[in-house]
Protein backbone atom coordinates (compact mmCIF):
# COMPACT_ATOMS: atom_id res chain seq x y z
CA UNK A 1 0.00 0.00 0.00
CA UNK A 2 1.67 3.09 -1.07
CA UNK A 3 1.05 6.12 1.44
CA UNK A 4 0.30 9.54 0.52
CA UNK A 5 2.66 12.55 1.57
CA UNK A 6 1.46 15.93 2.44
CA UNK A 7 3.81 18.12 0.84
CA UNK A 8 4.03 21.64 -1.61
CA UNK A 9 3.93 21.30 -5.23
CA UNK A 10 7.43 22.55 -5.44
CA UNK A 11 8.57 19.95 -2.94
CA UNK A 12 6.59 17.02 -5.37
CA UNK A 13 8.00 18.11 -8.14
CA UNK A 14 12.00 17.76 -6.58
CA UNK A 15 11.29 14.49 -5.23
CA UNK A 16 9.60 13.65 -8.92
CA UNK A 17 12.58 14.57 -10.62
CA UNK A 18 15.01 12.82 -8.53
CA UNK A 19 13.21 9.70 -8.73
CA UNK A 20 13.71 10.44 -12.43
CA UNK A 21 17.37 10.40 -11.75
CA UNK A 22 18.14 13.73 -13.21
CA UNK A 23 21.34 15.02 -12.10
CA UNK A 24 21.25 18.75 -13.87
CA UNK A 25 18.80 21.45 -14.52
CA UNK A 26 19.84 23.95 -16.91
CA UNK A 27 17.69 27.39 -16.40
CA UNK A 28 16.76 30.93 -15.19
CA UNK A 29 14.84 31.57 -12.29
CA UNK A 30 12.07 34.43 -12.36
CA UNK A 31 8.51 35.29 -10.04
CA UNK A 32 6.69 32.52 -11.68
CA UNK A 33 8.96 29.55 -10.89
CA UNK A 34 10.52 31.13 -7.55
CA UNK A 35 8.78 28.63 -5.46
CA UNK A 36 10.45 25.74 -6.92
CA UNK A 37 13.72 27.34 -6.86
CA UNK A 38 13.06 28.18 -3.25
CA UNK A 39 12.92 23.99 -2.33
CA UNK A 40 15.93 23.40 -5.29
CA UNK A 41 18.37 25.99 -3.01
CA UNK A 42 21.06 23.77 -1.56
CA UNK A 43 19.73 20.63 -2.26
CA UNK A 44 22.69 17.95 -2.85
CA UNK A 45 21.42 15.84 -5.46
CA UNK A 46 20.51 18.34 -8.54
CA UNK A 47 22.94 20.75 -9.90
CA UNK A 48 21.46 23.62 -11.04
CA UNK A 49 23.34 25.55 -14.18
CA UNK A 50 22.42 29.41 -14.41
CA UNK A 51 22.33 29.58 -18.31
CA UNK A 52 22.68 33.13 -19.23
CA UNK A 53 19.40 33.09 -21.76
CA UNK A 54 16.63 30.45 -21.79
CA UNK A 55 17.47 29.37 -25.38
CA UNK A 56 20.83 28.39 -23.97
CA UNK A 57 18.83 26.37 -21.38
CA UNK A 58 16.76 24.67 -24.00
CA UNK A 59 20.01 23.85 -26.15
CA UNK A 60 21.80 22.61 -23.46
CA UNK A 61 19.81 20.36 -22.31
CA UNK A 62 19.69 19.04 -26.13
CA UNK A 63 22.97 18.65 -25.91
CA UNK A 64 23.13 16.84 -22.81
CA UNK A 65 20.53 14.32 -23.47
CA UNK A 66 22.12 13.90 -27.07
CA UNK A 67 25.91 13.46 -25.73
CA UNK A 68 24.73 11.70 -22.30
CA UNK A 69 21.28 9.09 -23.98
CA UNK A 70 19.38 10.05 -21.59
CA UNK A 71 16.79 13.64 -20.95
CA UNK A 72 17.97 16.80 -20.82
CA UNK A 73 15.88 18.97 -18.53
CA UNK A 74 15.59 22.99 -18.86
CA UNK A 75 13.77 24.92 -16.67
CA UNK A 76 12.34 28.67 -17.15
CA UNK A 77 9.70 31.17 -15.68
CA UNK A 78 6.65 32.08 -16.98
CA UNK A 79 6.18 34.52 -20.21
CA UNK A 80 9.22 36.03 -21.90
CA UNK A 81 10.76 33.00 -19.61
CA UNK A 82 9.02 30.20 -21.29
CA UNK A 83 8.27 31.65 -24.91
CA UNK A 84 12.19 31.99 -25.06
CA UNK A 85 12.29 28.28 -24.61
CA UNK A 86 10.49 27.69 -27.54
CA UNK A 87 13.36 27.58 -30.74
CA UNK A 88 15.36 25.02 -28.74
CA UNK A 89 12.77 22.97 -27.70
CA UNK A 90 11.24 23.22 -31.38
CA UNK A 91 15.12 22.10 -32.08
CA UNK A 92 14.94 18.83 -30.11
CA UNK A 93 11.61 18.21 -31.87
CA UNK A 94 12.97 18.36 -35.45
CA UNK A 95 16.18 16.23 -33.83
CA UNK A 96 13.69 13.32 -31.93
CA UNK A 97 16.06 14.50 -28.69
CA UNK A 98 14.36 13.74 -25.43
CA UNK A 99 14.06 16.94 -23.00
CA UNK A 100 11.83 17.97 -20.46
CA UNK A 101 11.31 21.68 -20.25
CA UNK A 102 9.65 23.07 -17.12
CA UNK A 103 8.18 26.64 -16.57
CA UNK A 104 6.16 28.61 -13.99
CA UNK A 105 2.87 30.14 -15.09
CA UNK A 106 0.90 32.70 -13.35
CA UNK A 107 -1.72 31.55 -10.92
CA UNK A 108 -4.65 29.83 -12.34
CA UNK A 109 -7.38 32.38 -11.11
CA UNK A 110 -5.19 34.98 -13.36
CA UNK A 111 -4.53 32.25 -16.32
CA UNK A 112 -6.64 34.05 -19.21
CA UNK A 113 -6.75 37.79 -17.77
CA UNK A 114 -3.10 38.80 -19.38
CA UNK A 115 -1.60 38.83 -16.14
CA UNK A 116 2.28 40.28 -16.00
CA UNK A 117 4.37 37.93 -17.76
CA UNK A 118 1.29 35.47 -18.42
CA UNK A 119 1.45 33.28 -22.11
CA UNK A 120 -0.51 31.04 -23.01
CA UNK A 121 2.50 28.50 -23.54
CA UNK A 122 0.28 25.42 -23.66
CA UNK A 123 -0.68 26.16 -27.02
CA UNK A 124 2.67 28.04 -27.77
CA UNK A 125 4.43 24.41 -27.06
CA UNK A 126 1.57 21.60 -28.82
CA UNK A 127 2.62 21.51 -31.95
CA UNK A 128 6.83 21.49 -31.14
CA UNK A 129 6.60 18.91 -28.54
CA UNK A 130 5.22 15.00 -28.13
CA UNK A 131 3.18 16.66 -25.41
CA UNK A 132 2.49 19.06 -22.96
CA UNK A 133 1.02 19.46 -19.44
CA UNK A 134 -0.78 22.50 -17.57
CA UNK A 135 -0.64 21.21 -13.88
CA UNK A 136 -3.73 22.93 -11.97
CA UNK A 137 -3.72 20.38 -8.65
CA UNK A 138 -0.51 19.84 -6.61
CA UNK A 139 -1.82 16.24 -6.33
CA UNK A 140 -0.91 15.65 -10.33
CA UNK A 141 2.88 16.73 -9.85
CA UNK A 142 3.93 12.85 -9.72
CA UNK A 143 2.01 11.63 -12.41
CA UNK A 144 3.10 14.27 -14.51
CA UNK A 145 6.30 14.13 -13.93
CA UNK A 146 6.82 10.50 -14.50
CA UNK A 147 4.46 10.71 -17.60
CA UNK A 148 6.35 13.49 -19.22
CA UNK A 149 9.92 11.69 -18.85
CA UNK A 150 8.06 8.11 -20.26
CA UNK A 151 6.48 9.81 -23.52
CA UNK A 152 9.70 11.86 -24.12
CA UNK A 153 12.08 8.13 -24.53
CA UNK A 154 8.94 5.82 -25.71
CA UNK A 155 9.28 5.17 -29.30
CA UNK A 156 10.61 8.17 -31.15
CA UNK A 157 12.06 10.36 -28.65
CA UNK A 158 11.47 14.08 -28.51
CA UNK A 159 10.55 17.17 -26.35
CA UNK A 160 7.96 16.71 -23.31
CA UNK A 161 6.95 20.18 -21.92
CA UNK A 162 4.94 21.08 -18.01
CA UNK A 163 3.63 24.30 -17.24
CA UNK A 164 2.89 24.61 -13.48
CA UNK A 165 1.40 27.70 -12.26
CA UNK A 166 2.72 29.65 -9.57
CA UNK A 167 0.05 28.70 -7.01
CA UNK A 168 -0.23 24.99 -7.64
CA UNK A 169 3.96 25.59 -6.56
CA UNK A 170 2.77 26.63 -3.20
CA UNK A 171 -0.57 24.14 -2.59
CA UNK A 172 0.38 21.58 0.07
CA UNK A 173 -1.52 18.19 -1.08
CA UNK A 174 -1.49 14.60 -0.36
CA UNK A 175 0.32 12.97 -3.17
CA UNK A 176 1.19 9.53 -4.03
CA UNK A 177 4.49 8.79 -6.15
CA UNK A 178 3.93 6.43 -9.02
CA UNK A 179 5.71 3.08 -8.60
CA UNK A 180 6.67 1.71 -12.07
CA UNK A 181 5.91 2.29 -15.12
CA UNK A 182 2.74 4.32 -16.37
CA UNK A 183 2.68 4.14 -19.88
CA UNK A 184 2.30 -0.15 -21.60
CA UNK A 185 4.12 1.37 -24.29
CA UNK A 186 6.36 -1.23 -26.67
CA UNK A 187 8.20 -1.31 -29.73
CA UNK A 188 5.81 -2.17 -32.55
CA UNK A 189 7.39 -5.38 -34.26
CA UNK A 190 7.99 -6.14 -37.85
CA UNK A 191 5.68 -8.58 -39.39
CA UNK A 192 6.77 -11.76 -40.46
CA UNK A 193 5.31 -11.24 -43.82
CA UNK A 194 7.11 -8.05 -44.28
CA UNK A 195 10.31 -9.35 -42.98
CA UNK A 196 10.55 -12.08 -45.29
CA UNK A 197 9.38 -9.48 -48.09
CA UNK A 198 12.22 -7.38 -46.76
CA UNK A 199 15.31 -10.41 -46.70
CA UNK A 200 13.34 -11.36 -50.17
CA UNK A 201 14.28 -7.51 -51.99
CA UNK A 202 17.66 -7.68 -49.94
CA UNK A 203 19.21 -10.80 -51.14
CA UNK A 204 18.10 -10.22 -55.11
CA UNK A 205 19.70 -6.87 -55.20
CA UNK A 206 22.63 -6.68 -57.11
CA UNK A 207 23.60 -2.93 -55.60
CA UNK A 208 22.24 -2.01 -52.74
CA UNK A 209 22.89 1.04 -50.32
CA UNK A 210 21.95 0.85 -46.31
CA UNK A 211 20.91 4.58 -46.17
CA UNK A 212 21.25 5.36 -42.07
CA UNK A 213 19.63 8.27 -39.83
CA UNK A 214 19.43 9.01 -36.22
CA UNK A 215 16.67 6.96 -35.33
CA UNK A 216 19.78 3.68 -35.56
CA UNK A 217 21.95 6.01 -32.94
CA UNK A 218 18.30 6.38 -30.76
CA UNK A 219 17.59 2.80 -30.37
CA UNK A 220 21.28 1.94 -29.91
CA UNK A 221 20.99 -0.43 -33.18
CA UNK A 222 25.08 0.55 -34.67
CA UNK A 223 26.26 -2.48 -34.23
CA UNK A 224 23.53 -3.92 -36.14
CA UNK A 225 23.91 -2.23 -39.21
CA UNK A 226 27.94 -2.30 -39.49
CA UNK A 227 27.46 -6.22 -39.09
CA UNK A 228 24.58 -6.19 -42.19
CA UNK A 229 26.53 -4.17 -44.33
CA UNK A 230 29.57 -6.57 -43.83
CA UNK A 231 27.51 -9.59 -44.40
CA UNK A 232 26.15 -8.05 -47.76
CA UNK A 233 29.38 -5.93 -48.75
CA UNK A 234 26.62 -2.91 -49.31
CA UNK A 235 27.85 0.69 -49.06
CA UNK A 236 26.01 3.02 -45.57
CA UNK A 237 25.20 6.51 -46.71
CA UNK A 238 24.17 8.79 -43.81
CA UNK A 239 22.30 11.74 -42.78
CA UNK A 240 23.55 14.69 -41.40
CA UNK A 241 22.41 13.37 -37.64
CA UNK A 242 23.25 9.83 -38.92
CA UNK A 243 27.28 10.87 -38.90
CA UNK A 244 28.43 7.82 -36.55
CA UNK A 245 26.08 5.04 -37.17
CA UNK A 246 29.14 3.50 -38.47
CA UNK A 247 32.77 4.60 -38.32
CA UNK A 248 33.36 7.19 -40.26
CA UNK A 249 36.81 5.42 -41.23
CA UNK A 250 35.73 1.77 -42.34
CA UNK A 251 35.74 1.21 -45.80
CA UNK A 252 31.97 0.48 -45.83
CA UNK A 253 30.90 4.02 -44.60
CA UNK A 254 30.54 6.09 -47.75
CA UNK A 255 29.58 9.42 -45.98
CA UNK A 256 26.60 11.90 -45.93
CA UNK A 257 24.37 12.39 -48.97
CA UNK A 258 22.08 15.29 -49.85
CA UNK A 259 22.49 19.05 -50.29
CA UNK A 260 26.36 18.98 -49.50
CA UNK A 261 26.79 15.48 -49.19
CA UNK A 262 29.82 13.78 -50.76
CA UNK A 263 29.58 12.97 -54.96
CA UNK A 264 30.77 8.99 -54.44
CA UNK A 265 28.24 8.97 -51.72
CA UNK A 266 25.29 10.66 -54.15
CA UNK A 267 26.48 8.75 -56.97
CA UNK A 268 26.28 5.69 -55.09
CA UNK A 269 22.61 6.83 -54.43
CA UNK A 270 21.51 7.28 -58.01
CA UNK A 271 22.57 3.67 -59.20
CA UNK A 272 21.81 1.52 -55.97
CA UNK A 273 19.07 -0.61 -56.92
CA UNK A 274 17.54 -0.97 -53.50
CA UNK A 275 17.81 1.22 -50.43
CA UNK A 276 17.23 0.25 -46.83
CA UNK A 277 16.26 3.44 -45.20
CA UNK A 278 16.67 3.22 -41.48
CA UNK A 279 16.00 5.98 -39.01
CA UNK A 280 15.54 8.32 -41.79
CA UNK A 281 12.91 11.45 -42.41
CA UNK A 282 13.73 11.49 -46.48
CA UNK A 283 14.35 15.27 -45.61
CA UNK A 284 14.75 17.94 -48.35
CA UNK A 285 18.32 18.49 -47.62
CA UNK A 286 19.24 14.75 -47.89
CA UNK A 287 16.88 13.73 -50.80
CA UNK A 288 16.88 16.96 -52.93
CA UNK A 289 14.28 16.86 -55.55
CA UNK A 290 12.21 13.96 -54.36
CA UNK A 291 10.97 13.14 -57.94
CA UNK A 292 14.65 12.34 -59.22
CA UNK A 293 15.86 10.53 -55.67
CA UNK A 294 17.05 6.80 -56.30
CA UNK A 295 15.58 6.32 -59.68
CA UNK A 296 16.71 2.77 -60.04
CA UNK A 297 15.80 1.38 -56.41
CA UNK A 298 13.09 -0.13 -54.41
CA UNK A 299 12.93 1.56 -51.34
CA UNK A 300 12.36 -0.54 -47.97
CA UNK A 301 12.18 2.02 -45.05
CA UNK A 302 12.40 1.14 -41.21
CA UNK A 303 11.57 3.34 -38.84
CA UNK A 304 9.45 3.68 -35.59
CA UNK A 305 7.30 6.59 -36.02
CA UNK A 306 4.43 5.40 -38.74
CA UNK A 307 4.05 9.08 -39.68
CA UNK A 308 7.66 9.39 -41.50
CA UNK A 309 6.95 6.67 -43.58
CA UNK A 310 5.88 7.59 -47.41
CA UNK A 311 5.72 10.92 -46.33
CA UNK A 312 8.12 12.42 -48.65
CA UNK A 313 9.57 9.60 -50.60
CA UNK A 314 7.83 6.51 -52.17
CA UNK A 315 8.42 3.65 -50.21
CA UNK A 316 8.10 -0.23 -51.65
CA UNK A 317 7.98 -2.28 -48.29
CA UNK A 318 7.06 0.02 -45.12
CA UNK A 319 8.08 -1.51 -41.99
CA UNK A 320 6.81 0.61 -38.63
CA UNK A 321 9.14 -1.59 -35.96
CA UNK A 322 11.50 -1.10 -33.81
CA UNK A 323 15.09 -0.83 -35.24
CA UNK A 324 17.13 -2.96 -33.51
CA UNK A 325 14.86 -5.62 -33.03
CA UNK A 326 14.40 -5.63 -36.75
CA UNK A 327 17.86 -5.47 -38.27
CA UNK A 328 18.83 -7.98 -35.72
CA UNK A 329 15.83 -10.34 -37.50
CA UNK A 330 17.10 -9.34 -41.08
CA UNK A 331 20.59 -10.22 -40.30
CA UNK A 332 19.94 -13.70 -38.84
CA UNK A 333 17.97 -14.45 -41.47
CA UNK A 334 20.13 -13.56 -44.30
CA UNK A 335 23.38 -15.16 -42.43
CA UNK A 336 21.42 -18.44 -42.34
CA UNK A 337 21.01 -18.56 -45.70
CA UNK A 338 22.86 -20.64 -48.29
CA UNK A 339 22.73 -17.42 -50.55
CA UNK A 340 26.35 -15.65 -51.70
CA UNK A 341 24.79 -12.27 -50.19
CA UNK A 342 28.18 -10.01 -50.83
CA UNK A 343 27.98 -8.06 -54.12
CA UNK A 344 31.23 -8.29 -55.59
CA UNK A 345 30.46 -6.13 -58.62
CA UNK A 346 29.05 -3.42 -56.87
CA UNK A 347 31.99 -3.45 -54.16
CA UNK A 348 34.53 -3.12 -57.52
CA UNK A 349 31.92 -0.34 -58.93
CA UNK A 350 32.51 1.36 -55.36
CA UNK A 351 36.21 1.05 -55.57
CA UNK A 352 35.65 3.03 -59.72
CA UNK A 353 33.81 5.83 -57.77
CA UNK A 354 35.86 6.03 -54.94
CA UNK A 355 38.71 6.66 -57.84
CA UNK A 356 37.24 8.89 -60.00
CA UNK A 357 35.23 11.26 -57.42
CA UNK A 358 38.06 12.28 -54.98
CA UNK A 359 36.77 13.87 -51.71
CA UNK A 360 39.12 16.63 -51.43
CA UNK A 361 38.22 20.05 -52.29
CA UNK A 362 40.46 20.50 -55.37
CA UNK A 363 38.16 23.03 -56.30
CA UNK A 364 39.42 25.78 -53.76
CA UNK A 365 42.84 24.03 -52.83
CA UNK A 366 45.18 27.37 -51.31
CA UNK A 367 48.76 26.47 -50.16
CA UNK A 368 50.98 28.59 -48.27
CA UNK A 369 49.69 29.81 -44.92
CA UNK A 370 46.40 30.05 -45.81
CA UNK A 371 44.06 28.29 -42.85
CA UNK A 372 41.38 26.83 -44.90
CA UNK A 373 38.08 25.35 -43.43
CA UNK A 374 38.56 22.03 -44.20
CA UNK A 375 42.32 22.47 -42.72
CA UNK A 376 40.43 23.63 -39.87
CA UNK A 377 38.62 20.45 -39.46
CA UNK A 378 41.26 17.93 -40.04
CA UNK A 379 43.26 19.20 -37.26
CA UNK A 380 40.36 19.31 -35.17
CA UNK A 381 40.08 15.43 -36.10
CA UNK A 382 43.82 14.78 -35.42
CA UNK A 383 43.42 16.82 -31.78
CA UNK A 384 41.02 14.99 -30.65
CA UNK A 385 40.01 11.39 -29.53
CA UNK A 386 37.38 8.94 -30.67
CA UNK A 387 35.08 9.61 -27.61
CA UNK A 388 35.74 13.31 -27.55
CA UNK A 389 32.47 15.48 -28.94
CA UNK A 390 31.79 18.28 -31.78
CA UNK A 391 29.15 20.23 -31.93
CA UNK A 392 28.19 22.39 -34.29
CA UNK A 393 26.71 26.27 -35.18
CA UNK A 394 24.72 26.32 -38.15
CA UNK A 395 25.42 27.48 -41.57
CA UNK A 396 29.28 26.96 -43.53
CA UNK A 397 30.95 25.62 -40.69
CA UNK A 398 28.36 23.14 -40.54
CA UNK A 399 28.33 21.63 -43.47
CA UNK A 400 32.33 22.20 -43.74
CA UNK A 401 32.37 19.51 -39.99
CA UNK A 402 30.10 17.13 -42.07
CA UNK A 403 32.40 16.97 -45.04
CA UNK A 404 35.62 16.69 -43.48
CA UNK A 405 35.57 15.33 -40.09
CA UNK A 406 35.09 11.40 -39.67
CA UNK A 407 32.85 10.48 -36.89
CA UNK A 408 33.71 6.94 -35.26
CA UNK A 409 31.38 6.76 -32.81
CA UNK A 410 27.91 7.84 -32.03
CA UNK A 411 26.96 11.18 -30.17
CA UNK A 412 30.11 12.34 -30.84
CA UNK A 413 28.63 14.50 -33.27
CA UNK A 414 25.76 17.24 -32.16
CA UNK A 415 24.69 19.25 -34.73
CA UNK A 416 20.87 20.86 -34.51
CA UNK A 417 19.89 19.17 -38.35
CA UNK A 418 15.81 19.92 -39.04
CA UNK A 419 15.57 23.22 -37.90
CA UNK A 420 19.12 24.27 -38.34
CA UNK A 421 19.15 26.65 -35.26
CA UNK A 422 22.00 29.13 -35.15
CA UNK A 423 23.31 29.78 -31.89
CA UNK A 424 22.66 26.00 -31.01
CA UNK A 425 26.12 24.83 -31.00
CA UNK A 426 27.54 26.49 -27.96
CA UNK A 427 25.08 25.62 -25.23
CA UNK A 428 24.63 22.57 -26.68
CA UNK A 429 28.21 22.02 -25.96
CA UNK A 430 27.59 23.04 -22.30
CA UNK A 431 25.30 20.70 -22.00
CA UNK A 432 27.10 17.85 -23.69
CA UNK A 433 30.27 18.85 -21.41
CA UNK A 434 28.47 18.24 -18.60
CA UNK A 435 27.20 14.93 -19.44
CA UNK A 436 30.48 13.62 -20.02
CA UNK A 437 32.87 15.38 -18.99
CA UNK A 438 35.91 13.26 -19.12
CA UNK A 439 35.28 14.12 -23.08
CA UNK A 440 37.15 17.00 -25.13
CA UNK A 441 33.87 19.25 -26.25
CA UNK A 442 34.59 21.64 -29.53
CA UNK A 443 32.04 23.65 -30.78
CA UNK A 444 32.80 24.46 -34.45
CA UNK A 445 31.30 27.84 -34.76
CA UNK A 446 30.43 30.66 -37.88
CA UNK A 447 31.08 33.83 -36.09
CA UNK A 448 27.61 35.03 -36.99
CA UNK A 449 26.24 31.63 -35.44
CA UNK A 450 28.55 31.87 -32.50
CA UNK A 451 27.34 35.82 -31.80
CA UNK A 452 23.65 34.72 -31.08
CA UNK A 453 24.55 33.01 -28.16
CA UNK A 454 28.03 33.71 -27.15
CA UNK A 455 26.73 35.21 -23.67
CA UNK A 456 26.84 31.58 -22.33
CA UNK A 457 30.89 32.01 -21.72
CA UNK A 458 29.34 33.40 -18.81
CA UNK A 459 27.99 30.55 -17.56
CA UNK A 460 30.69 28.09 -18.93
CA UNK A 461 33.01 30.01 -16.85
CA UNK A 462 31.51 30.35 -13.47
CA UNK A 463 30.23 27.05 -13.84
CA UNK A 464 33.83 25.91 -14.59
CA UNK A 465 32.71 23.80 -17.98
CA UNK A 466 36.05 23.92 -20.10
CA UNK A 467 34.80 24.07 -23.52
CA UNK A 468 36.27 25.32 -27.04
CA UNK A 469 34.92 27.28 -29.51
CA UNK A 470 36.65 27.42 -32.59
CA UNK A 471 35.38 30.48 -34.59
CA UNK A 472 35.39 29.99 -38.78
CA UNK A 473 35.39 33.95 -38.48
CA UNK A 474 34.91 34.92 -42.55
CA UNK A 475 32.74 37.98 -41.16
CA UNK A 476 29.81 37.44 -43.24
CA UNK A 477 26.46 35.08 -42.42
CA UNK A 478 28.76 32.46 -44.72
CA UNK A 479 25.99 30.36 -45.94
CA UNK A 480 22.92 33.09 -46.57
CA UNK A 481 26.28 34.99 -48.42
CA UNK A 482 27.28 31.89 -50.61
CA UNK A 483 23.54 31.48 -51.81
CA UNK A 484 23.34 35.32 -52.48
CA UNK A 485 26.75 34.38 -54.87
CA UNK A 486 25.40 31.45 -56.61
CA UNK A 487 21.71 32.53 -57.11
CA UNK A 488 21.56 35.87 -56.61
CA UNK A 489 24.13 37.71 -58.46
CA UNK A 490 26.69 38.49 -55.89
CA UNK A 491 23.40 40.86 -54.51
CA UNK A 492 25.24 40.69 -50.62
CA UNK A 493 22.07 41.67 -48.59
CA UNK A 494 22.68 42.50 -45.19
CA UNK A 495 25.06 39.24 -44.86
CA UNK A 496 28.11 41.02 -43.67
CA UNK A 497 28.66 41.52 -40.21
CA UNK A 498 31.51 43.99 -39.93
CA UNK A 499 35.01 43.60 -38.33
CA UNK A 500 33.95 43.26 -34.85
CA UNK A 501 34.18 42.07 -32.36
CA UNK A 502 37.21 40.80 -31.53
CA UNK A 503 36.57 37.24 -30.26
CA UNK A 504 39.95 37.04 -28.29
CA UNK A 505 38.91 40.04 -25.88
CA UNK A 506 35.35 39.01 -25.72
CA UNK A 507 36.41 35.98 -24.38
CA UNK A 508 38.92 37.68 -21.61
CA UNK A 509 36.46 39.62 -21.00
CA UNK A 510 34.24 36.94 -19.92
CA UNK A 511 37.05 35.02 -17.52
CA UNK A 512 38.09 32.89 -20.45
CA UNK A 513 41.03 32.42 -22.93
CA UNK A 514 41.66 33.17 -26.65
CA UNK A 515 43.61 32.68 -29.13
CA UNK A 516 43.77 34.77 -32.71
CA UNK A 517 44.90 32.60 -35.58
CA UNK A 518 45.62 33.56 -39.39
CA UNK A 519 48.18 31.71 -40.04
CA UNK A 520 47.96 27.49 -41.14
CA UNK A 521 51.16 26.78 -38.53
CA UNK A 522 49.54 28.67 -35.36
CA UNK A 523 46.45 26.55 -35.68
CA UNK A 524 47.37 23.26 -34.16
CA UNK A 525 49.54 24.94 -30.91
CA UNK A 526 46.40 27.22 -30.74
CA UNK A 527 44.02 24.40 -30.61
CA UNK A 528 45.96 21.90 -28.45
CA UNK A 529 46.66 24.63 -25.70
CA UNK A 530 42.91 25.72 -25.75
CA UNK A 531 42.21 22.03 -24.97
CA UNK A 532 45.09 22.12 -22.12
CA UNK A 533 43.99 24.84 -20.59
CA UNK A 534 41.26 24.01 -18.33
CA UNK A 535 38.92 27.33 -18.90
CA UNK A 536 36.21 28.05 -21.53
CA UNK A 537 38.62 28.58 -24.89
CA UNK A 538 37.91 30.52 -28.31
CA UNK A 539 40.05 30.43 -31.07
CA UNK A 540 39.29 33.07 -33.32
CA UNK A 541 40.40 31.38 -36.77
CA UNK A 542 40.90 33.81 -39.63
CA UNK A 543 38.76 32.12 -43.46
CA UNK A 544 39.46 33.22 -46.58
CA UNK A 545 35.84 35.43 -46.31
CA UNK A 546 34.43 34.06 -49.97
CA UNK A 547 35.63 30.37 -49.16
CA UNK A 548 32.09 29.10 -49.97
CA UNK A 549 31.05 24.83 -49.35
CA UNK A 550 31.50 22.70 -52.52
CA UNK A 551 29.55 20.41 -53.78
CA UNK A 552 26.13 21.94 -53.67
CA UNK A 553 22.91 20.71 -55.08
CA UNK A 554 21.01 24.22 -56.20
CA UNK A 555 17.66 24.13 -54.28
CA UNK A 556 14.93 22.59 -56.42
CA UNK A 557 17.55 20.10 -58.36
CA UNK A 558 18.28 16.57 -57.69
CA UNK A 559 21.23 14.52 -56.30
CA UNK A 560 22.68 14.05 -59.80
CA UNK A 561 23.11 18.10 -60.33
CA UNK A 562 25.85 18.45 -57.51
CA UNK A 563 27.83 21.44 -58.52
CA UNK A 564 31.11 22.70 -57.54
Amino acid sequence: MRLALLVSGSKAMLESLKREKVKVIFGIPGGAIMPFYDVLYGDPDIRHILMRHEQGAAHAADGYARASGGVGVCLATSGPGATNLVTGIATAQMDSSPVVSIAGQVPTAMIGTDAFQEADVFSLMLPITKHNYLIRKAEQVPRVVKMAFEIAVAGRPGPVHVDIPRDVQLEEAEVIYPSGRILDFKDPSAGASSLAKAIKMIAEAERPVIFAGGGIITSGACSEVLMLAELLGAPVVTTLLGKGVVPETHPICLGMIGMHGSRITNRAVIECDLMLAVGVRFDDRATGNVQSFAPKARIIHIDIDASEIGKNVRVDLPIVAGVKETLTSIYKNLAASQEKLKKTVWGERINQLRRELPEEDLNQSQGGSVVTPPLIVRTVMKVLGEDDIVTTEVGQCQMWTAQYLKVRRPRTLITSGGLGTMGFGFPAAIGAKVAKPSSVVVDMAGDGSFLMNCNQLATAVEEDIPVVVVVFNNRYLGMVRQWQELFFGKRYSATYLGETPNFVKLAEAFGGQGWFVERASELEPALREAVKCGKPAVIDVQIPKEYNVFPIIPPGRGLQDMVG
